[in-house]
């Protein structure tokens, strides 16, 4: 990624090449011509017969290549890597100890050039949107506004701030505000609203990386009454709401409280299906499953030992892994929207790796390659409600665009390696990414 003050685009077109729409049924255009003018925006789209290039525009010639959409992500943390975690580390106690450098002046200046490092990751990988759900601080508002002020070139940022939470709760106190009064959680709701969130993400109930105690993940933790104030807080100022939330009881207080899209997820039944179709207390009606397949697969075919987590995190992970696949799977053939979101920074999911959630989409939830590939563009686009501008190839939308060497929705695997990414008509040129021969191995034998 070139990060520059000077962010003018050139204008530019890409001829005679295929286009994957990311349509659920895979479907191309031949030989096309798309035109990206100086604002970032698709000016012409069609034949490259008849499409006419303006003038002193550049011409990069895709002849035997595929153009598609963007990648987006809804499911982002910045703070790491993707390698094993420390669980010494994983403790309330040294949460605490961790949370009080990362929030002084030297440790977010530390947060800020690890989180540019991720964003960048992310951008040179393919994804050209993305939602972080659980922020150290508001370091991803700064690169995000940075962004959009023209002061550098990146994705499009959803960001979130710290999660909500209650004390002690998953995620807190390093990436958490604590509150134990729906009063308090909607004071903090909107104290991260007056820091420039554009997103919000309440841990709903336990987790797994960061559970203590047998039972712990996905029990649940902030109250309904909380969940409510901090819905109501957002969807007043049109944010919408995600809740990581891993228990039918779990998932069903968070959906009562009118949260838009739940993060992980868990077995569902008529009740829960419906409360996702039609959901009168959140921002659109309907709320959508992200299940983050990325995280939780790992849990069950990596060893203990490869993982580097307690017998306590193994423990809590069974049942909780077992619902996020199966909820998927039901999710896509109720007809619920299933977005793509990796859980980017928890152990074995890479900053680089979005392709390979469609992969396990595809693996292990029902999905072909195709409905995959469409989830992780136009489905999840319309989640984070930025289906107007992204997600698919149209005139008037953003030039968010990959060109790779084959058809998605007939090879997911194509998105590993993108040979060019272009994010809001801004191209990068030989996009490369730092990867992890151990974790990545690891992976392919796994899901081989």
């Amino acid at each position: 990624m070139h990060i520059s003050c000077n962010t003018t685009i050139e204008p530019f077109a890409i001829e005679h090449a295929t286009v994957a729409t990311g349509d659920s049924d895979g479907r191309t255009l031949t030989d096309t011509t798309i035109v990206v003018d100086g604002l970032g925006k698709i000016r012409d789209i069609g034949p490259s017969a008849t499409v006419v290039v303006p003038p002193g525009y550049h011409v990069i010639d895709a002849t035997g290549k595929v153009v598609s959409p963007g990648m987006i992500n809804g499911h982002v943390h910045t703070f790491s890597q993707g390698k094993p975690l420390d669980p010494k580390k994983s403790t309330p106690e040294a949460q605490r100890k961790s949370a009080k450098f990362m929030h002084s002046a030297l440790g977010e200046l530390v947060m800020r050039q690890a989180s540019k490092a991720n964003i960048k990751t992310l951008l040179n990988s393919g994804v050209t949107t993305l939602r972080t759900v659980g922020d150290v601080g508001y370091d991803v508002v700064s690169i995000r506004n940075s962004i959009n002020q023209g002061r550098m070139v990146g994705p499009r940022i959803l960001a979130s701030g710290p999660m909500l939470a209650i004390p002690d709760g998953h995620g807190a106190p390093l990436v958490a505000l604590e509150s134990t009064t729906a009063e308090e959680a909607r004071s903090q709701a909107e104290y991260s609203i007056d820091h420039g969130v554009n997103a919000m993400k309440i841990a709903a109930t336990g987790g797994v990386t960061d559970s203590q105690v047998l039972g712990e993940a996905g029990k649940p933790q902030v109250t309904v009454d909380q969940m409510r104030a901090i819905c109501e807080a957002a969807h007043a100022n049109d944010i919408i709401v995600a809740a990581h939330a891993q228990s039918p009881e779990g998932v069903h207080r968070a959906l009562e409280a009118g949260v838009d899209t739940i993060e992980h997820g868990c077995v569902l039944d008529d009740e829960l299906t419906d409360m996702f179709l039609n959901n009168p207390n959140s921002l659109r009606g309907w709320s959508a499953l992200e299940p983050t397949l990325s995280a939780g697969l790992p849990m069950k075919y990596l060893s203990q030992e490869t993982l580097n987590m307690t017998n306590i995190q193994m423990q809590n992970s069974v049942s909780v892994v077992e619902g996020m696949v199966s909820g998927a799977k039901q999710a896509h053939d109720a007809g619920i929207k299933v977005g793509v979101g990796t859980d980017t920074a928890m152990p074995f999911v890479t900053q680089y790796g979005t392709w390979r959630e469609m992969q396990l989409f595809n693996l292990f939830a029902g999905f072909t390659q195709a409905e995959a590939f469409h989830a992780g563009t136009q489905v999840t686009a319309e989640i984070l409600g930025v289906a107007d501008e992204t997600g698919s190839i149209k005139v008037g939308k953003f030039a968010d665009l990959l060109v790779l060497d084959e058809n998605p929705a007939d090879n997911l695997r194509t998105l590993e390696k993108p040979l060019l990414v272009v994010a809001a008509g801004h191209p990068i040129f030989h996009p490369k990414v730092n990867r992890f021969a151990d974790i990545e191995a690891e992976l392919n034998e796994a899901y081989k």
